[in-house]
């Protein structure tokens, strides 16, 4: 830790100022107190000296209250005051000055209203200081009384200039005062440096710890101590290390996640406690025309249309019960069918802390379930129509007998039809459920040249359109059209889609077939001049037993599966197909597939 960093911490300032003011304060409170005391012992030891000094004063001078002394007092006071190093002086009992230590007795005014003679008078002993206008001082007084059977002679009074005594106060203030700054320096520099090695790791683990918060899991705290602090240090690293472990841990099951919730085909959007968005996915996105990354953290109703996903996802918020909903959406490719699950989320304690939305688009499966029941449905309709025609013309023969031969033949002959309808629809049947359980690359392929086939489906095709009088056309290239692929299946191809073309072509229409070769694709069209298709039925024209116009469709024959069959054997051969139409006007089927190279010739499938 730099020497800078310890200045600008406050953590530092605050323990070494902490110290700095508890010092301080220790010093000034002690040093107050030591400095009453020491005033208050100094002036108990000067009053303690004045005392002892009058004691001896009296013993000195009583001889003379009792008349047996034939030296002058006024000389004795003198002699003696300079031993005891006060001033003495006494006094009789009506207040008068006899003798003086440092003064002439003419010059003193009388005593008897001194407080502190006042007060020995009265208890025997008396105490005072003020300022001695004789010797121009602050003096402090101390008197004892002289007394004989009860009778009072007088007073002896010892006194001491104050200055002496705050002389001695000074002097000694200035030695405590002196040790208390040089105590407090002492102190400062040793709490500096205590401050800073108990501050130092400390701020250490805040800089590491900061490190950390910002995503630097590999900073660690070097502390040599064995102490508490130390401890703390390497229990820090310890907890540092494993965090940066669960980190990594955590975000590489992060990552995991949002991989597979990023890559599953149905759409997931999670929610807190109060409905705001945590995560959507891709999928999810654009089934509820939302970007995915943008809207974290508003609302999911603020951002779709989509009403009922929200609605959805608020009842199960609000008594976390599982729901499950199918939903219209409105696309750009059209009307969907979305399969919403809202599940509650639960944190470690069992509260309700979100939910969890999937949603699932139906509509393919939908879609297939109509085509399975209108397959059903349709299919048995076709089946039971040949046979119930059957069974009621061969129970008609069986019961009439007596039938002349003409109608017997007439019911043999619709017997027959009936039979073919319902041997072609079975034959149909069967070549369809054999296209699609080929898949594409497993069919039989061979090299050939499509123009051979194309001319054999015209010529059968022709003879229809002659009875119906229609009229065929056709533009086959004159150089070969090779192609790879199963012969007899693009046979059916052309064949079916003459036979659609004409069947709802009207008299005197015109159907075209073309066949050639665009860049590197083999186009086969056929392009008829008939009543055309709906829009909403061109995406389920290919579909088993499906018809724009069901009598019409049956009046004119044929099973319902020939688009269905085209659509199957041109995807199992790797081509595609394309529909144009218009109403009134025609329809055009076109069919491409790769044109086929000579090395095609050697593989086999």
């Amino acid at each position: 830790m730099a020497r800078s960093s310890i200045w600008r911490s406050r953590f530092f300032w605050q323990i070494y100022l902490g110290s700095v003011t508890l010092v301080l304060v220790t010093t000034v409170v002690v040093g107050v107190l030591l400095a009453q005391q020491i005033e208050n012992d100094t002036k108990e030891e000067a009053r303690e000296t004045l005392r002892r000094s009058a004691l001896l004063l009296r013993q000195v001078v009583l001889p003379y209250f009792q008349g047996r002394d034939v030296l002058p007092i006024q000389d004795r006071v003198r002699e003696t005051g300079p031993r005891l190093g006060v001033r003495l002086t006494v006094i009789v009992a009506d207040g008068r000055v006899v003798a003086d230590s440092r003064r002439e007795v003419g010059e003193m005014d009388n005593h008897a209203d001194r407080l502190e003679v006042v007060e020995a008078r009265r208890s025997g002993s008396g105490t005072s200081s003020r300022f001695s206008t004789t010797i121009s001082s602050e003096m402090l007084y101390h008197a004892l009384l002289i007394e004989e059977d009860g009778r009072v002679l007088g007073f002896v009074r010892t006194s001491l200039p104050l200055e002496i005594v705050h002389e001695r106060l000074s002097g000694l203030r200035f030695r405590a005062v002196s040790s208390a700054f040089v105590a407090i320096f002492v102190a400062l520099v040793f709490s500096f440096f205590f401050t800073r090695k108990v501050t130092r790791p400390l701020m250490s683990l805040t800089v590491a710890a900061e490190s950390i918060a910002r995503g630097n899991y590999q900073d660690r705290v070097h502390v040599g101590t064995s102490d508490e602090i130390g401890d703390l240090a390497r229990s820090f690293n310890v907890m540092a290390q494993q965090l940066r472990e669960r980190i990594d841990s955590m975000t590489r099951e992060e990552n995991k996640v949002v991989t597979i919730l990023a890559d599953m085909i149905e759409g997931v959007v999670a929610v807190d406690r109060q409905g705001r968005i945590l995560h959507i996915n891709d999928s999810a996105g654009r089934i509820l025309r939302v970007i995915p990354g943008r809207h974290e953290g508003r609302h999911l109703h603020e951002v779709t249309r989509v009403r009922a996903v929200g609605e959805l996802l608020r009842e199960t918020l609000r008594d976390g019960g599982e729901r499950r909903q199918e939903v219209h959406v409105t696309q750009d490719a059209g009307p969907r069918v979305i399969e919403a699950h809202c599940s509650p989320l639960r944190d470690g304690a069992g509260e309700l802390a979100g939910a969890a939305l999937v949603l699932h688009d139906i509509t393919d499966l939908r879609r297939l379930e109509t085509v399975r029941r209108d397959f059903v449905a349709n299919v048995s309709h076709e089946l039971k129509t040949p046979v119930t025609a059957i069974r009621g013309l061969v129970e008609t023969m069986l019961d009439n007998v007596d039938m002349d031969a003409g109608t017997r033949t007439r019911f043999l002959d619709k017997v027959e039809s009936q039979a073919s309808r319902l041997s072609s629809l079975v034959s149909d049947l069967l070549t369809l459920s054999r296209v699609q359980s080929r898949r594409q690359g497993h069919v039989n392929r061979e090299r050939f040249d499509l123009r051979e086939r194309a001319l054999d489906s015209e010529r059968r095709a022709l003879v229809v359109a002659e009875e119906k009088g229609v009229i065929l056309e056709s533009e086959v290239a004159a150089e070969p059209v090779h192609v790879f692929g199963d012969e007899e299946g693009v046979q059916k191809i052309v064949d079916n889609l003459l036979d659609n073309a004409i069947k709802y072509t009207p008299k005197d229409g015109s159907v075209f077939l073309r066949v050639g070769v665009e860049g590197d694709r083999v186009v086969i069209v056929v392009e008829d001049t008939g009543i055309g298709i709906e829009q909403e039925d061109r995406e389920r024209i290919f579909e088993r037993f499906y018809r724009v116009d069901r009598a019409r469709s049956r009046a004119l024959g044929g099973t319902g599966l020939g688009l269905s069959i085209v659509k199957h054997l041109v995807a199992a051969m790797g081509g595609t197909i394309r529909l144009d139409s218009e109403i009134g006007k025609g329809s055009r089927f076109r069919v491409e597939f790769d044109v086929a190279s000579p090395e095609d010739s050697d593989l086999q499938c």
